[in-house]
């Protein structure tokens, strides 16, 4: 097992490049497979969460190719070639590893009428049930059941049929599931108290370019007119926000005062206006010039409480990532999480680097440690923004953090330790025995 280990105290500065978006890349290629031909996607992460959901593409009798450590001209391409799916299972064995596997309930009922999906696994927190994708599946006819842990799906005959349909709570995943069920059914679906997170918005713009009708992207209330058919594209995936806002942390926290990090790539309105309006209450100044982001660093941090609530609010995926800059700051603060609310198993962690943190229900109390510095040990990934939230103590803790367990962090991360070295961090992966 590989574990990257931190020599903190480091200046982070010059540039950091973000990747393609992973929350992202992953519906992509499941909409992929609704096109009855040869789907190519730019900006494709390399990450692990990509390489197996790519496995369970080729399950359906789809050919992927995706080959980054190629020499050819776009080795950040993926190739998919949807034209001849002949199974209509995604087995446990892969689904269990990550849950936007389940993306294939509503990828494969959309382009073959049936699917038969292993409930999936992922990260090890909170209550994530999928009873809104089915409940979404049913209002469109399609009759379900449970079979030794698989959902199985079959479409009425003559195909779905356009449905009214409500989220409670919103979600993400659900609304790309349905989407992806709904653009080629009879009839128009309208869902209301959809997620108007960017994952889904341009997820929504690659279905448009395959011919699906689609209103309301970016809204809470989303319109599909349902198609014959779509069509193979070539598309670009979007930078990750949830990368450019870790690494704005990270400048924060160990860029010295007055030297910059550049940060590369990015699509800063994607972070959404709490996120940015937050960060500039700490004082940390930045400048948005295009796809480029640039921080400053500072002398102090100002404490500043937030709570995660879905897009344009502040994102639940950054909540880790800022109980770490709220270590550094001049006061006490609190992070109030709303989304997952069982998301703080990286506190515990941090606590035994000497952060001074107590968690209350759905809440956690921050006591910034101003001059003081964390302190190196052994730490625990336990999901993929812990582990990240964890290398971002690490690099301001006096001696040695070593992050265990960082297959969590390679699902989300592409090349973390490389970026970070790049720019000028003492930080090396190794192997382990647990």
């Amino acid at each position: 097992m590989d574990k990257l280990v931190i020599r903190g105290g480091n200046p982070l500065k010059g540039r950091l490049h973000v990747g393609g978006s992973k929350n992202t890349a992953l519906p992509l290629m499941a909409a992929a497979l609704l096109g009855d031909g040869v789907t190519t996607i730019h900006n494709a992460p390399v990450l692990q969460d990509v390489f197996t959901f790519a496995n369970v593409l080729r399950v359906t009798g789809a050919r992927v190719r995706f080959e980054p450590d190629s020499d050819a001209n776009s080795p950040d391409s993926m190739v998919i070639d949807a034209r001849n799916i002949d199974h209509v299972e995604a087995p446990y064995d892969l689904v269990k590893k990550m849950r936007a596997s389940f993306y294939m309930f509503g990828a494969l009922l959309g382009r073959c009428g049936k699917a038969r999906v292993s409930l999936p696994g992922g990260c090890a927190w909170g209550p994530r049930p999928v009873d809104l994708h089915l409940k979404g599946m049913e209002a469109l006819g399609a009759e379900i059941t449970m079979d030794q842990g698989y959902v199985v799906a079959k479409a009425p005959a003559g195909g779905l049929n356009g449905a009214h349909i409500r989220f409670e709570p919103s979600s993400v995943g659900a609304t790309i599931n349905v989407m992806l069920a709904a653009a080629t059914a009879n009839g128009t679906t309208v869902l209301d108290n959809a997620a108007a997170e960017p994952d889904v918005m341009v997820f929504g713009n690659m279905l448009q370019a395959m011919g699906a009708q689609i209103e309301g992207l970016g809204t809470t209330t989303i319109t599909i007119e349902g198609v014959d058919k779509l069509n193979a594209v070539e598309f670009t995936n979007c930078p990750d926000r949830i990368e450019l806002g870790t690494y704005m942390i990270a400048a924060a926290i160990a860029t010295p005062p007055g030297e910059t990090l550049t940060i590369t790539g990015a699509e800063p309105d994607h972070l959404g206006e709490e996120f940015l309006t937050a960060f500039r209450q700490t004082g940390v100044p930045f400048d948005i010039d295009g796809s480029t982001v640039t921080v400053t660093g500072v002398e102090s941090i100002q404490p500043v409480s937030i709570t995660t609530s879905p897009y344009p609010g502040f994102p639940t995926d950054l909540q880790a990532q800022w109980s770490v800059m709220m270590t550094r700051a001049t006061g006490a603060s609190s992070i109030t999480e709303t989304v997952y609310t069982d998301r703080f198993k990286h506190i515990p962690e941090l606590n035994r680097m000497g952060a001074g943190c107590r968690i209350e229900d759905n809440a956690v109390l921050v006591q910034g440690l101003n001059d003081q510095s964390l302190q190196g040990t052994n730490v625990m990934s336990t999901d993929l923004r812990a582990s990240v939230s964890l290398v971002l103590a690490g690099l301001i803790a006096e001696g040695e953090t070593h992050v265990l367990r960082v297959y969590h962090l390679d699902r989300g991360y592409e090349n973390l330790e490389g970026k970070l070295a790049g720019a000028g961090i003492d930080v090396r992966r190794e192997e382990y025995q647990e």
